[in-house]
This record gives C-alpha cells, sequence and structure tokens, in this order.
C-alpha cells in the first residue's frame, strides 16, 4: 500500500469550520495518508488542535473523536438519526433565515456600533470554555504531527505564529478573536486578534525541507463569486471573504512563482522547495452561505457542512490520490492569469 505523508493547512471561518471537520474526518479514515505537519487559523486552528490531540496519542480513532467532542461542544448535532431531517433543510435557506432574523440584525448592528472592550465580548467566555476544555499537554507534546496556530499582532500588523510549547488557550483564543467581538488577546505583553487578517492559513510554516512537499488546503472562504454583490449585506459579506483570503492568494502567488523558476531552470532544482498544492473546497455550497452562519453556530448548517466537507475530501481521494507526492492538483498558473 503506498502511504503519503502531507501538510494540513486549515482555513478560518468560524462555524463553517464544520466543513473542514468533515474534510478531516474523512483523511484521518484513510491509511494511505500520514499527518506531518498542520497550519490553522482561527476555526482552522482549533480543528488542528483536536487533530494533534488525538494523533499524538496514537491514534486517527483518537483525532476523530476530539474532533467530534469539539464540535459537539460548538453546538454540532451527531445523532444519526436526526440526519434525515437535518438534511431536509436548505442551506441557503436557514442561512438567509439567520442573517434576516431581528436577534442577529441586533447583534450585528450592535457590534459594529459598541466596542467590546465595553461589552466584556460577546460569546467569549463560551469560546474559552472550549477551548479550556482542550489537552493542552497533547496540543504542545512533540509527537504527532507539528502544528503552527496563526494570529495577527495588533500594534506591527503582522503575523504570529505559535508553535509547540508557545501554543495555549489564549493563543488558540487569539487565533479565533474577531475584533468586533472580543477584546484582543494579550500574550507576553502583546495583543492579537484574527490570524485571518495576516495567514488564512500561513502557508510558510509548511516550507521546512524536512516536511514533505505536498501542502492540503482545506478552503472554506469561496475563491470567487460569480454575481455582483449589490445589497448591503451582500457587500459586507464579499468584503469579509476577500480580505480573509487575500494572504492566502498572496502565498499562493509566491509559489506559483518558484515553480515557474524552477519549471523554467532560472534557479536550480533543489535550490527552492517546489512545494505541491491540493485543496479541498465546496465554493457552490459556501456561497450560499453569509458570514451570520459563521458567527452564529447553526446545527443544521454545521451538520450539512461537515457531510460537504466529508464528499470532497473524499472526491479529493478518489480523484487525485495518485497524484500526491508527484504532482499539484490545483493549476496556480491558470488562478493567476
Amino acid at each position: 500500500m503506498t502511504r503519503h505523508r502531507i501538510n494540513l493547512a486549515l482555513q478560518g471561518g468560524g462555524a463553517h469550520g464544520a466543513f473542514t471537520w468533515g474534510a478531516l474526518d474523512r483523511i484521518l479514515s484513510d491509511d494511505r495518508l500520514e499527518i506531518a505537519a498542520i497550519s490553522g487559523t482561527s476555526a482552522g486552528a482549533l480543528n488542528g488542535a483536536a487533530v494533534k490531540c488525538g494523533l499524538a496519542r496514537g491514534s486517527s480513532a483518537l483525532a476523530r473523536e476530539a474532533l467530534e467532542a469539539l464540535w459537539t461542544d460548538i453546538g454540532a448535532i451527531t445523532d444519526e438519526r436526526l440526519d434525515p431531517w437535518l438534511r431536509s433543510f436548505s442551506p441557503l435557506a436557514v442561512s438567509q433565515f439567520v442573517e434576516m432574523s431581528p436577534g442577529y440584525t441586533f447583534i450585528d448592528g450592535f457590534t459594529r456600533a459598541v466596542s467590546p472592550y465595553i461589552t466584556g465580548g460577546i460569546g467569549e467566555n463560551a469560546l474559552a470554555r472550549i477551548v479550556d476544555r482542550m489537552d493542552m499537554a497533547l496540543i504542545c507534546s512533540p509527537d504527532g504531527p507539528d502544528l503552527h496556530v496563526c494570529a495577527t499582532n495588533v500594534r506591527t500588523g503582522k503575523i504570529k505564529l505559535f508553535t509547540r510549547d508557545a501554543i495555549s488557550v489564549a493563543s488558540l483564543l487569539a487565533s479565533a478573536c474577531l475584533p468586533t467581538l472580543f477584546p484582543a488577546v494579550e500574550i507576553d505583553g502583546e495583543h492579537y486578534w484574527d490570524g485571518g487578517y495576516t495567514g488564512n492559513p500561513a502557508l510558510f510554516p509548511l516550507f521546512d525541507r524536512a516536511l514533505p512537499r505536498d501542502i492540503l488546503i482545506v478552503n472554506i472562504n469561496p475563491l470567487e463569486r460569480p454575481e455582483l454583490p449589490i445589497t448591503a449585506r451582500d457587500i459586507q459579506n464579499r468584503i469579509n471573504e476577500i480580505s480573509f483570503n487575500t494572504s492566502l492568494f498572496r502565498e499562493l502567488r509566491a509559489i506559483e512563482f518558484v515553480q515557474r523558476l524552477v519549471r523554467n531552470g532560472i534557479v536550480p532544482e533543489g535550490a527552492m522547495k517546489d512545494v505541491l498544492v491540493h485543496m479541498i473546497s465546496d465554493d457552490p455550497l459556501m456561497r450560499q452561505l453569509s458570514v451570520a452562519t459563521k458567527s452564529i453556530a447553526n446545527p443544521v448548517v454545521m451538520h450539512q457542512l461537515r457531510l460537504a466537507g466529508h464528499a470532497a475530501a473524499d472526491t479529493f481521494l478518489d480523484r487525485d490520490f495518485d497524484r500526491i507526492g508527484t504532482n499539484s492538483t490545483i493549476d496556480l498558473a491558470e488562478m493567476f492569469n
């Protein structure tokens, strides 16, 4: 049996990270794959931490259990008897219902007008309780894959990576700290916001020569939307998506540049790491959802996202497994043409 070592790059996106949960569940069930390193931001960091916990204990099955425990804490429903009912709702209809509900409208307007330093941060304690239940000793362990957690330094605007012993409850909260909802997280005298502003996810930690060439990105923010956003909500939603994809596009462009240099013989082969890039995503589904269901964890949406992530990973493995280790499955030249 051919076995491949891969690196995972996990995007943030609030409760939409349930898509990544489903994708990881499928990846972890495949004995042909070994996870060498993980870079995660926000929800991607939480997913990565859960995977690290299980693999550090020596088992993919334990990693899958840790993911399920994390998302059950967030509010997902995993009772299989409810599956037909949870599948029966349209994600678009649910997302629109949440977005147009008086409660969400009030919270959205309130958080735009009132500083979280006055409110104390809506939901801050709930998120902290979820992260507190994670095993930091395992997350910081040298066992299992390397884990990199990304946050944004508020003062400098630069990316900050937390690895090994630097990973803590505070750094995981910092990686998921949306500045309109939560006060900045202070760590060693510096203050941090959500890592999505500077690395969503950060790819460069996965360029280390000791790691395999393959980077598998689990993407949950649509890269493209064919329709022009016209309503105020649609415009704000697209601004959110673009801002959280900018850093990813920047790093993918740099990878494409290096690939071109190697391909054209401008730099000798081996002088720069020629990484292979793969992506699991479901843009058609994600285009049906808005920022509302990122911040409001809806059980129906999370259930359908999990199923979609599992299906997308299954499609990738069926179609592209044989290309892992030899070729990228994303045409970066075409992406940036």
